[in-house]
């Protein structure tokens, strides 16, 4: 039972990546995802959030109109189109995911029923 991530890298202000998360072990269905990151010396914080079951998303209001969470029933997989990058994305971006067993903002906000994390990919983005 695992999350893995993939998709980080460098990149320079204005570009963007695609992070997948893919389940293996158990399926995304029925399942809130999401994505949090956390810069060097910060604290982690939520990024954005999808309910698989009817795909309502969240996004940290910082994120908006930038990134786009989706979700890959088939491939079993959640991704993270990061576009319009900045240097201040530059973090570890990790995924996880949990049963909502709590509020849709609590689980996108503050990681609280993410049973489920992958390990980090590392965003790197600067000239």
């Amino acid at each position: 039972v695992q999350l893995v991530v993939s998709g980080g890298g460098l990149v320079q202000p204005g570009g963007s990546l695609r992070l997948s998360c893919a389940a293996s072990g158990f399926t995304l269905d029925s399942k809130i995802i999401g994505w949090f990151r956390q810069a060097p010396g910060k604290g982690r914080e939520g990024v954005s959030c999808i309910n698989s079951s009817d795909g309502y998303a969240y996004y940290a209001d910082s994120l908006k109109g930038r990134f786009t969470i989706s979700s890959d029933h088939a491939k079993n997989t959640v991704y993270l189109q990061m576009n319009s990058l900045k240097p201040e994305d530059t973090a570890v971006y990790y995924c996880a995911a949990g049963f909502p067993s709590t509020t849709f903002q609590r689980m996108c906000l503050e990681s609280i029923g993410m049973d489920f994390w992958g390990e980090g990919t590392l965003v790197t983005v600067s000239s």
